[in-house]
């Protein structure tokens, strides 16, 4: 039972689907299955835009996102509050860009004054883009995209980028309404299938930057991926599979609506964050900036491998550990996509089991009713 921020639980239509023989990639039966995921993906993305979708993870996404809309020694700003922010500050860093990080403790949001403050002093208007995770998978913590936004949007000439690897299909992002200019995610998320595609969202400014953007690219030029999705085609070689899967997930999800997708995810955050705090444990970020697909949480001093080892061997249930100097610090509970009330209660069942064979002080049930009262 995978109870990880990705990959995530996928359904067994999903999984069927998948398990069908491929066709060819450039046959007329295939067009019409890309048709249909494009619509979809525009629905998901609430944008009238073009979704792009490359054979890459998230990371391919994100740097897709940057190189297609910058040149050489541009100047971007990065928020880094965690393991994915410092992801994409190394990749600008890597490719030349002038990089301004703005920083914040893990597990405590972005302040968004700073990038304020860097952007209404910027009146040469050199600052080119920012770069955002909007939910930082590492921490648990849900940074104010739309705060940020305002403050790109008023500077004018900024491009934002957002990782939206772990917020799109679990929280509200609306694309159009907010302006967003490059929203990057993957398809092991909130998408409900495998890893193997990303997802880019690409607003008109930013296609009006791309046509003097400067970096050499080949695969990852993502204007054959423009040109090929107004012909239902794709410009390289897809995984069709995977593809067979995307289009029955986002059938699932339209069904279910973005509505009550948002809430379902809102109300298992309020459930796992409520039997945390009954356990007696420590979450690592805090209620007002809490994300949508992940729950960080700090048991010292029980040893957080420990907790992990426990739910693994004995009950099956795979929880992700901490990263970098986090690495058995916290470990952090999933709660993305394709995931139930029942699947929240077990799994705090068998934390609450696994914490009482740990030695730590534990009510009965403590968890698993703190959980069910909100469910």
């Amino acid at each position: 039972m995978l109870m990880i921020p990705g990959p995530t639980p996928v359904p067994e239509k999903v999984l069927l689907a998948m398990a069908q023989r491929p066709i060819g990639h450039r046959s007329g039966d295939f067009s019409k299955i890309i048709a249909e995921i494009n619509e979809g993906l525009k629905w998901l993305h609430q944008s009238t835009n073009e979704v792009l979708s490359l054979t890459v993870s998230g990371t391919g996404a994100m740097e897709a996102g940057i190189i297609n809309f910058l040149s050489p020694g541009d100047h971007v700003l990065v928020g880094v509050n965690g393991k994915f922010g410092d992801r994409w500050a190394q990749i600008s860093e890597t490719f030349g860009l002038n990089t301004t990080r703005i920083t914040a403790e893990w597990g405590q949001p972005l302040d968004t004054e700073e990038f304020r403050s860097y952007l209404e002093a910027d009146s040469n208007k050199e600052i080119k883009a920012v770069i955002v995770t909007h939910s930082e998978t590492s921490t648990g913590v849900l940074n104010d995209l739309e705060t940020i936004n305002k403050y790109v949007k008023a500077h004018g000439e900024a491009l934002i980028i957002v990782d939206a690897v772990t917020s799109l299909g679990a929280y509200n992002v609306p694309i159009d309404d907010w302006g967003l200019d490059v929203v990057a995610s993957g398809s092991q998320k909130g998408y409900m299938i495998p890893p193997g595609l990303g997802f880019i969202c690409v607003s008109d400014k930013a296609w009006k930057a791309y046509e003097t953007a400067k970096f050499p690219r080949f695969y990852m030029d993502l204007g054959k991926y423009k040109k090929a999705n107004l012909k239902a085609s794709s410009p390289f070689t897809p995984p069709v599979n995977l593809m067979y899967g995307l289009r029955v997930s986002l059938q699932m999800m339209q069904r279910e609506s973005l509505e009550s997708i948002f809430s379902r995810h809102q109300r298992l955050t309020n459930a796992t964050r409520a039997a945390v705090k009954a356990l007696g444990l420590k979450l690592f970020a805090a209620d007002d900036c809490a994300s949508t697909a992940v729950t960080a949480v700090d048991p010292s001093p029980i040893s957080a491998e420990d907790i992990r080892k426990i739910m693994s061997s004995k009950y099956n249930i795979a929880l992700a550990g901490g990263q970098d100097h986090l690495k058995g610090k916290i470990f952090r509970i999933g709660h993305l996509g394709f995931v139930s009330d029942r699947d929240i209660l077990a799994g705090i069942a068998c934390l609450e089991a696994t914490l009482m064979e740990l030695g730590h002080d534990v009510k009965p049930k403590a968890g698993v009713k703190a959980a069910a009262a909100l469910v």
